[in-house]
């Protein structure tokens, strides 16, 4: 493992932040208190991901005293030693080419690109006053939510930290609240024709559980 010292790259931090929070903006458009608390916790795990990635590693520092006694003379605080999953299972060489780091740019770059296309759907059915059925949404209820999971789920496998993995089951509670309030939003305002569509269509796996009218009406 390389062993430079990457950290105070503050420059990076931000031009990192700076590209998934205004690419996230430009497909969530917060409109209201609640979708700003949503999109404000998904911008603040993006920026203490960067932080540690390319700032000050907060959790290699908080377990440099553990990891060294398990990993002796290894440069904990150069950038490869970063990727911890790798470091912990003793993975050797560039850790960008390991197993966990590939399947987490899948999972990034993947969910980006259902993300678009999900914004696309709905960007025509909001402008036509219709329902958003086609694409992504006649596979799941919710593929914009599910892609900002995907996404944040890629980043915990290629850098995990401390923070990160607290706040992603919050944002994970989050996401999966304001599906559900939308769902009541949607059945107000298209009636039985989003129950019909809710009852052969799951909100977040493909092979997830549909939801009855009876679900559907304890949102409005």
């Amino acid at each position: 493992m390389s062993e430079v010292p990457a950290y105070g790259l503050w420059g990076l931090v931000i031009i990192n932040s700076l590209v998934f929070i205004i690419f996230a903006f430009s497909f969530t458009k917060p409109r209201n208190p609640r979708d700003w608390r949503s999109f404000g916790a998904f911008s603040a795990f993006i920026v203490a991901l960067f932080t540690e990635m390319y700032g000050f590693p907060l959790t290699i520092y908080l377990l440099s005293g553990w990891l060294q006694t398990r990993y002796p003379g290894l440069n904990f605080f150069s950038h490869d030693a970063g990727h911890l999953w790798g470091t912990l299972l003793g993975w050797k060489g560039d850790p960008h080419w390991n197993p966990i780091h590939i399947l987490s740019s899948v999972l990034i770059f993947g969910g980006l690109f259902y993300l678009g296309n999900a914004w696309e759907v709905l960007y025509k059915a909001q402008r036509s006053h219709t329902l958003a059925v086609a694409g992504p949404y006649a596979k799941i209820r919710h593929p914009q939510y599910m892609s900002f999971i995907v996404i944040m789920l890629g980043f915990l496998m290629q850098w995990p930290t401390i923070v990160t993995l607290l706040m992603f089951p919050v944002l994970v509670t989050m996401y999966v609240r304001l599906a559900h309030r939308e769902e009541g939003d949607a059945l107000a305002e298209f009636g039985e024709t989003y129950a019909s569509y809710a009852a052969v269509t799951p909100a977040f796996f493909p092979w997830g559980r549909r939801y009855t009218q009876k679900k559907l009406r304890t949102h409005e």
